[in-house]
């Protein structure tokens, strides 16, 4: 079984791998695999939102009343969340402020998997922000307040 993109397909001479690679965690063989489930197609999504609903890794809310419930969802691309996954991973050793991201979920209490979640939606919305505005990923633009250090704060 073939998919429609290689990994030679993602060499840095394209734009949009240019753009991809920029990303800490994303190699050459993630990158093909994140663009082959993405498409080339920059206006397939909206907004952030519509790219992490397809890929998942945004919760369902349903709100009736007194009644609130939040969910994973079920209907999603799950080779682009397990590409996700493995994404987030990589990029805590690859980066300082992906890892600060995920030590300060740890903090306020979420499972690994879910400080995973939410670096991935960290990334998917720089992703969507990158190649609107076909930038390079800014680790310091990314991450700014987890990455300055901490002011003093006087009585």
């Amino acid at each position: 079984m073939r998919h429609g993109v290689s990994a030679a397909d993602i060499s840095p001479s394209t734009a949009t791998a240019r753009f991809l690679l920029s990303f800490p965690g994303l190699g050459p063989l993630l990158g093909a695999r994140v663009l082959a489930e993405l498409g080339d197609d920059r206006a397939r999504f909206a907004d952030a939102r519509a790219l992490k609903s397809y890929a998942g890794s945004a919760p369902i809310t349903r709100a009736s009343g007194k009644k609130h419930f939040v969910g994973r969802r079920f209907i999603k691309n799950n080779r682009l969340m397990h590409a996700g996954f493995l994404w987030a991973f990589a990029a805590l050793t690859a980066s300082p402020g992906a890892n600060a991201h995920y030590r300060r979920r740890r903090e306020h209490g979420d499972w690994h998997a879910a400080a995973q979640r939410h670096l991935l939606n960290r990334f998917l919305v720089q992703l969507h922000h990158c190649l609107q505005a076909r930038q390079p990923f800014d680790e310091q633009r990314a991450f700014a307040p987890l990455l300055s250090p901490p002011t003093e704060q006087t009585a």
